[in-house]
């Protein structure tokens, strides 16, 4: 697999994936639509050995659902959200697809907390949805 690129809207964070993701997720949960600023976040799930990053982040710490902590890292300059560290998920990273240079290849293997969606926006095609989180 090529390296995938990516990085925030201004160019001060920069980021390559060394692996294909995990699990490739979409996530309704209002905590993800109000840190997009949209309906959703389209997000893969990497090795964080495999995330290599240059420029610094900013890190909000938020509260999942599950009451344990979020790191949700975004360029301190221009505001781009590009990953969040949950600590129920230990040795890896979510890193936010909107901030990669290409989507091409990646189709979103699941939709979560579905019942967050907005109601008029339609399924993906061939995603398991789920309610909550899985």
């Amino acid at each position: 697999m090529p390296d995938r690129n990516g990085g925030c809207l201004c160019g001060a964070v920069r980021y390559v994936l060394k692996s294909e993701p995990r699990s490739i997720a979409i996530c309704h949960c209002t905590h993800c639509q109000r840190q997009s600023g949209s309906l959703f976040s389209f997000n893969l799930v990497i090795r964080e050995t495999d995330y290599e990053q240059s420029g610094e982040t900013t890190v909000f710490v938020d509260t999942g659902d599950s009451g344990h902590p979020v790191l949700r890292h975004f360029c301190g300059r221009c505001g781009s959200p590009i990953l969040a560290i949950s600590a129920l998920m230990p040795g890896k990273v979510v890193v936010k697809a909107g901030t990669l240079d290409s989507l091409e290849g990646l189709q979103p293997h699941a939709e979560i907390y579905t019942d967050r969606a907005a109601e008029w926006l339609a399924p993906v095609p061939g995603a398991a949805r789920f309610a909550q989180n899985v």
